[in-house]
């Protein structure tokens, strides 16, 4: 009597390369898009911290008759976040700053006038092009730096 070959189980290479072919298309395509959902949020998390920080800036002009600059990266007894998330500088991805807000009109604002609040990416590795600086200030102005010539990457 004769009996049948047993039948080999397994993949053959060619079975192999295809699916990893097909595993690296789809990488392809979905890196991109969550490289942009990953800054998307970035912004929000800036956005919501400049709108924080804006907040302490009125109350602190309420409380002493003008806004308080500085520098980016400086924690200040007066303002209780100083970086976009929890106001560690180990979770945050941007910098917060404070600076007078540029002249309007030929006349340059004083620190009672107008104050401009921004955020800066902490490091070159999160860095956004399309929103190098993201900043507003105490009259409802927005500004958007980077190779976006709308506000829509920093403002939506």
């Amino acid at each position: 009597m004769r009996t049948l070959p047993a039948r080999q189980k397994g993949f053959t290479l060619i079975e192999l390369m295809i699916t990893v072919a097909i595993v690296a298309i789809l990488a392809a395509v979905a890196y991109p898009s969550y490289l942009e959902s990953v800054r998307k949020g970035r912004r929000a998390e800036a956005r919501a911290a400049l709108t924080n920080l804006l907040q302490q800036q009125e109350r602190h002009l309420t409380q002493n008759n003008s806004y308080l600059a500085f520098s980016t990266g400086f924690l200040l007894a007066p303002f209780r976040t100083h970086s976009a998330s929890s106001g560690n500088l180990g979770d945050a991805s941007h910098l917060l700053g404070a600076r007078l807000c540029q002249a309007m009109n030929g006349e340059v604002p004083t620190a009672r006038d107008c104050i401009e609040v921004f955020a800066v990416p902490r490091t070159a590795a999160l860095a956004d092009p399309a929103a190098t600086e993201i900043a507003v200030d105490s009259l409802g102005r927005r500004r958007c730096n980077g190779s976006s010539t709308t506000l829509k990457p920093c403002w939506p």
